[in-house]
Parts: C-alpha cells; sequence; structure tokens
C-alpha cells in the first residue's frame, strides 16, 4: 500500500499531529491532486478544533481547509475541499470546484491571501451595491481580515477608504497600504466617537469585523454626523471579535436610509462564491493584494498551530 504524510486532528484538544496515512484513490468523477501549499487562518484551527460548522464528525481526520495543489497536467489550482481537509503530501478533489491558479503564482502567498481577502471580496462584490468612487469604512482594520479590506476596497475603485482600529502602529501602517483616512479605537468612546463622526460620516459602505458594543458606539457616531440621511449606507458585518449582539435603536433605522446586512458563505450561493473565487485568485496572482506567508513545513505541524501571526503575515504549511 502507498503511503503519503499528511496532519492528522485526532482530538479537538490538541493540535494537529504529522502523520503517515495511505495514499488516497480517486473515485469516478475525482481527481487526485499534489498539495503545494495550505494556510493557517483562524477558521482553520476553529475547524481542527471542533468550534466550525464543518469541523469532522468523526477523528482521526485532515486537518487544513484551502490549498494550492499541482494537477495531473501541470496546472495549479486553488481548492477548498469543504469537510474533507486538505493537510497532506496529496489529497482528492472535485475537477469541478478547482480555481484555475495563474502560471508564476506564488502558492505560499496565494493561500496567506485568500482567507484574509475574501470576505471584504465577498461584501463588496456580491452582497452591496458597490461602485468605483464609492467610500468604505473598515471597522476592525488591524487584524489580517481588516487590513486586507483596505486593499481590496482599493483595489475594486473604492474613491475613500477609511480605517479604524486600536494598533495606532499598524493604522500608521495602512496609510501607505491605500487607507486614506484612520480612526484610532481607543477607550476614551468620546474621542472615539469624535474621530468615527469626523472621518466617516458620509461613507458608503462600512465592513465590520468587530461588532458588539463598539459597533453599537460606531454606528451613532457615524449616524449622528450624518448630513444626507438619505444616501444609502450599508453596514455590513462579517466578524465578531467584539461581540455576538448589539443593541440597534429603530429610530436608526427609520431615520437614516440604512442597511444592516451580514456576509459569509450562507448568504452567498455557491455558483456565485465560485466566480469570486477566480476572479480573486486571479487578482491575487497579478499582485492586487498580498499578505505575507510564514512558512513552515509539514513536519513542523505542530509548531505551526502555536505560531502568533505578525501583523500582516499568515503561518502557511508548504510542501
Amino acid at each position: 500500500m502507498s503511503m503519503i504524510n499528511a496532519a492528522l486532528v485526532e482530538s479537538f484538544d490538541e493540535p494537529p499531529h504529522f502523520r503517515t496515512v495511505p495514499a488516497p484513490e480517486a473515485a469516478p468523477g475525482q481527481e487526485v491532486v499534489d498539495v503545494l501549499a495550505v494556510g493557517v487562518h483562524r477558521a482553520t484551527k476553529g475547524i481542527a478544533a471542533g468550534k466550525h460548522y464543518t469541523s469532522p464528525k468523526t477523528l482521526p481526520a485532515l486537518a487544513g481547509a484551502d490549498a494550492v495543489v499541482r494537477r495531473a497536467d501541470g496546472s495549479l489550482a486553488f481548492v477548498m475541499p469543504m469537510g474533507a481537509g486538505s493537510l497532506a503530501e496529496r489529497i482528492v478533489i472535485d475537477p469541478a470546484t478547482a480555481v484555475p491558479v495563474p502560471d508564476g503564482a506564488d502558492p505560499a502567498v496565494l493561500v496567506a491571501t485568500m482567507n484574509p481577502a475574501l470576505s471584504s471580496w465577498t461584501a463588496l462584490r456580491t452582497r452591496v451595491p458597490f461602485q468605483a468612487g464609492r467610500s468604505v469604512l473598515v471597522h476592525g482594520a488591524t487584524g489580517n481580515a481588516g487590513s486586507t479590506a483596505v486593499k481590496v476596497a482599493k483595489h475594486l475603485g473604492a474613491g475613500r477608504v477609511i480605517a479604524a482600529g486600536r494598533n495606532r502602529t499598524r493604522l500608521d501602517e495602512l496609510t501607505a497600504e491605500g487607507a486614506d483616512d484612520i480612526v484610532q479605537l481607543t477607550p476614551d468612546e468620546d474621542a472615539t466617537t469624535a474621530a468615527l463622526a469626523r472621518a466617516a460620516a458620509e461613507v458608503d459602505v462600512v465592513l465590520d469585523y468587530v461588532w458588539g458594543p463598539p459597533t453599537e458606539l460606531a454606528m451613532g457616531a457615524v449616524l449622528g454626523a450624518r448630513t444626507q440621511h438619505t444616501r444609502l449606507l450599508d453596514w455590513v458585518q462579517i466578524g465578531g471579535v467584539g461581540g455576538d449582539a448589539i443593541t440597534l435603536s429603530g429610530h436608526a433605522l427609520r431615520s437614516n436610509a440604512f442597511r444592516v446586512l451580514g456576509s459569509g458563505f450562507g448568504a452567498v450561493a455557491m455558483d456565485v462564491m465560485q466566480r469570486e473565487f477566480t476572479e480573486l485568485v486571479a487578482a491575487i496572482a497579478a499582485g492586487a493584494m498580498a499578505v505575507r506567508p510564514h512558512p513552515f513545513p509539514l513536519a513542523e505541524v505542530e509548531a505551526a498551530w502555536a505560531h502568533e501571526d505578525a501583523p500582516g503575515e499568515r503561518t502557511v504549511i508548504v510542501l
């Protein structure tokens, strides 16, 4: 029996372990591919910890949620084998879900960037009527996804992008990465309210990675300073690092052209997502946006799981 190396989830209470497993065999309609790089994202860790809706129902199971792979014809592709795992030297895929990767693209950069870029790309491309020239507030811009959202918004034609977050050093860096203005979110609620009101009163879209009480404050600041109350404001909930719930005034909804909506896999049809995957892969490969990969070999998967990413980087396992 042919064997390959892989990273196996053997317990939801431990990181994946480096193991040898039987090589996969393709069933009719499937294809065996060589794995080149896999991203270690927050969602990837959540899946391996049993905390995600795609977490395996039985163990052991392959870790990993995405991959850049080499197909039998030598071409590269990006895949997300939902629920099946990707952290092995070879995996089985459905060829219909393989997203072509342009020749010359760096697999490590691609898997480092796809996950953090996907949330803002999907929101602006499929969830709101976004057009070039419109303005965007990224609420929670100093994390990887929020930082990448600044670049995505600019790439898609935003006329003005405001980055709001807690890490002042990272905010200053974002001014060199496309942000037109920055707002530091501080424990001083009055100062934060004033700063948001000054910078973001007339934005068209808010990409919100925070939620919870900080979003209640931000909504009040932006809506309270708005002068064109009939100008549509789309507030898109993407992440919840600040909490899972907010209290929203009915008066705020009635007195403004104001919509609150979410963006995620459950909100967008899979055929639409497949199209957006293809276009986002092409944009990343062309250099429109990038997250710096921090590479680990497969044999060091436990160290990769323990690594804390610096701002602007993402752990990647390279095979």
